[in-house]
């Protein structure tokens, strides 16, 4: 099994591996090819990839049952005492408690930060929109449970 994953590619490209791979998203390739017929697939990949990024997770015959390729990722595989893991690009800053991290922080005041239209920053319109409102108690259930409690 192979699955192979694109970022930012160009359409052609998509189109060449849509003779070979199955395309289950936009990007996402999944097929069960040969060795030789993969290796030509991940040249073809690298050859014409431009500006985008590219993994490609393949079957192989080890401890995980898989082996992993990229290109244009900051992310590498690495080989850890015989098992394959991704390693991340370390941050710039030091992240203990008390210290800054590089990555801002999006709610620096403590707590959730709203826009104009009172909705949750990152929130499309449409979503604004068709939020359920609450709305406010009538005069009526007011008048209702003091009806209840009897006279006061």
């Amino acid at each position: 099994m192979t699955v192979l994953v694109l970022t930012a590619v160009p359409p052609g490209l998509r189109g060449v591996l849509t003779r070979w791979l199955f395309e289950i998203a936009p990007g996402v390739f999944v097929g069960r090819v040969s060795a030789r017929i993969r290796d030509l697939l991940w040249e073809r990949v690298v050859e014409g990839i431009g500006r985008g990024r590219a993994i490609m997770v393949q079957s192989q015959r080890n401890e995980q049952g898989l082996g992993f390729r990229v290109h244009g990722h900051d992310w590498q595989p690495v080989d850890f005492e015989g098992i394959n893991l991704m390693l991340r690009p370390a941050e710039s800053g030091p992240t203990r408690k008390g210290q800054r991290s590089s990555t801002p922080n999006p709610y620096p005041s403590g707590r959730e930060q709203r826009s104009v239209h009172g909705a949750p920053r990152g929130w499309s319109y449409a979503e604004r929109r068709l939020r359920p409102k609450i709305a406010p108690p009538t005069n009526e259930s007011t008048e209702c449970n003091r009806s209840r409690l009897g006279p006061q």
